[in-house]
């Protein structure tokens, strides 16, 4: 692509690679005389061989004497990871699920060829005694959702700076900078109600407006990319799949408050999300939309990449730029808030990854359609990453306000091998634990806090009858234990003596006052700690006890985990259905069963080191535990 160097410039390229969608949004009418096919180009998908798959079709496609009618690309996450690796079929707009390399050559034969879908790859929906669905849109999986930051994911390649402008991409940006003022835009982003999608919520508009408001000409925009809770893969997924939107997104937010240059704080983990990130800066610089008087505006504005390496207290925003600055990453006292004095001492945002490839939307469509979308007090949409005992894990888009029952039911599809549901952590390891007596609840900001929990920036585990939720308070304390910067003594001392009586209850030698002492120090710690980190921390604990109280008593108490769970509690046992094969007697590393060929054999509980390596052999299920 030339350089563009005018906002006319960017205009007609648009209105010429416009064509380059049509096939991915119309479906197809009367013949078909030309086809593309997306393949997910993910990291998830990558790990099961997707680009071996792309390689495949590459060169089926061209086997086949077909390369003039069809192309096969990648692109970003459909967010059905669950169904993952995914082949999409324009504008036929059928949807392929679980291929694998070696299903290439029969979707060119069958479907490119001869116009025959390939059933055994089609979505079997198990909530419809698996009926056979070729379009994505007929899943439930996608019916509720309402893709506007996933928008291009799925449908552009990340990977080509002309797929996104005909995506309407920057033209965002082009609109600020010919035809709105800095005030306008902050205006523009205040109207629509857009609030910070990494963790607290705090409204984006307000944080421009103080950055804007502050004197001096250096000001600094800084993308949060340091995506660290357990279970999380939703600014992942953006980045590998949308690239040129954090750019954009950077770019608006530096005309809006007067700064000329940024950086994207993103962790070394994500190779690939690095990889095409740099990718679309480099793009973008070469065509003429970061660098010096972009589009002729006289605005400059640049970007570069600084890698973390994985401090999960790095996502806090001040520790984040003591990182950036080449210190260690702890946080400091506030105010003064960044948006006053942040990097190096100049007014600074930080916006995470999700808010930021929101913003371009919001400039082309105009606030008051973002803002119809979601509750009342949380506008728009939220990407969650759902996952743990749900049948359909993925990425899902869905507008504030939605119910748990219907993320969880409807669109997650239930939860798994028929069991019941429980609880769901929201928030990662600073978020709460809902019960399933809560399950009709909306998900909005203030909804989730007012249950314990917060939105964090959008991971949903699901958990069912199995799990215990003494033991998942301990595991998710263990996590922020361990990455605790250690500045300040509620965080650093605290949480390990919370950790301490969590473990004292998990192995029996909790009391009724352990109870006590557990839910006044959680408390002081979320009252006094530094930073976010160390005041959050103590979520699932609290929200546990709210909620699930009687497991906490039953493991003080009874010294009994109802989950099965903690194996300090429990004892094996074996059942009257014995056959007397002798394979668990075999495998006791201990040598604490006893029993002769075709008797029923016992267990030692005195003896027993509860590994359960004889319940793993027993080929009856004759072993429990309880």
């Amino acid at each position: 692509m030339q350089k563009l160097s005018t906002y006319k410039d960017l205009a007609d390229a648009y209105a010429r690679l416009k064509p380059l969608m049509r096939l991915r949004e119309e479906s197809a009418q009367g013949e078909i005389t030309k086809r593309e096919l997306l393949v997910c180009g993910g990291t998830g998908c990558q790990s099961s061989r997707s680009q071996e798959l792309l390689n495949n079709l590459t060169a089926a496609i061209k086997g086949a004497g077909l390369e003039d009618t069809v192309t096969a690309h990648i692109t970003g996450c459909f967010g059905f990871c669950e169904k993952g690796p995914i082949v999409k079929v324009f504008p036929d707009d059928v949807f392929y699920v679980e291929v694998q390399p070696d299903d290439a050559k029969e979707i060119v034969e069958e479907h490119l060829k001869k116009n025959n879908l390939v059933s055994r790859l089609l979505y079997h929906d198990p909530a419809h005694a698996g009926r056979t669905l070729a379009r994505q849109h007929d899943m439930d999986f996608y019916k509720k959702q309402e893709r506007i930051a996933l928008l291009h994911c799925g449908l552009i390649n990340p990977e080509l700076i002309d797929e996104y402008i005909a995506a309407e991409g920057y033209l965002g940006l082009a609109q600020c900078l010919e035809k709105m003022t800095p005030a306008d835009v902050v205006a523009e982003i205040k109207a629509s109600g857009l609030r910070g999608r990494g963790g607290g919520g705090f409204p984006t508009g307000i944080k421009w407006e103080v950055a804007a408001a502050q004197p001096g000409p250096v000001k600094y925009v800084v993308c949060n990319a340091d995506e660290g809770d357990p279970g999380a893969f939703m600014d992942r997924s953006i980045l590998e799949g949308d690239p040129h939107g954090i750019v954009e997104g950077m770019a608006i937010a530096g005309y809006a408050i007067g700064a000329t240059h940024g950086y994207v704080y993103i962790r070394a983990e994500y190779p690939l999300a690095i990889a095409r990130l740099q990718r679309a800066v480099d793009q973008a610089k070469e065509v003429g939309l970061l660098g010096k008087n972009i589009l002729g505006s006289g605005f400059d504005f640049d970007l570069e990449l600084k890698y973390g390496a994985g401090a999960f207290v790095c996502g806090e925003e001040t520790a984040l730029l003591r990182s950036i600055e080449g210190g260690r990453g702890e946080p400091t006292s506030k105010p003064p808030f960044p948006a006053q004095k942040g990097l190096w001492g100049k007014p600074t945002i930080i916006n995470n990854v999700e808010t930021l490839v929101n913003v371009p939307k919001i400039l082309n469509r105009g606030a008051k359609w973002y803002y119809s979308f979601g509750s009342e007090k949380s506008k728009g949409t939220k990407v969650f990453a759902l996952a743990g005992k749900i049948n359909n894990v993925g990425l899902v888009e869905v507008p504030l306000g939605i119910s748990l029952h219907e993320i969880i039911y409807e669109i997650g599809g239930g939860i798994k091998d028929g069991k019941q549901f429980k609880a769901v952590q929201t928030g990662g390891p600073s978020g709460g634990c809902i019960p399933a007596s809560q399950i009709d609840a909306k998900i909005d900001y203030e909804a989730l806090t007012a249950m314990g929990s917060m939105m964090g920036s959008g991971g949903m585990i699901v958990m069912d009858e199995d799990n215990c939720m003494v033991d998942i308070a301990k595991f998710y304390l263990d996590f922020t234990m361990e990455e605790s910067c250690g500045k300040c003594t509620p965080c650093r001392v605290g949480n390990k003596r919370l950790y301490e009586m969590l473990t004292d209850i998990t192995e029996g030698r909790g009391t009724m006052e352990t109870l006590d002492k557990l839910q006044n120090l959680a408390q002081v710690i979320k009252d006094t700690a530094l930073c976010g980190l160390g005041q959050t921390a103590p979520n699932p604990v609290l929200s546990t006890l709210k909620h699930f109280h009687d497991e906490y008593v039953a493991h003080v108490k009874d010294r009994r985990c109802p989950a099965g769970v903690c194996t300090a509690l429990l004892d094996y046992f074996i059942t009257d259905a014995c056959i007397g094969c002798g394979l668990c007697k075999r495998d006791c590393p201990v040598s604490c069963i006893t029993g002769e060929k075709r008797e029923h054999h016992s267990i030692d509980t005195t003896r027993c080191i509860k590994c359960g390596a004889c319940a793993n052999k027993c080929p009856v299920k004759a072993i429990v535990r309880k």
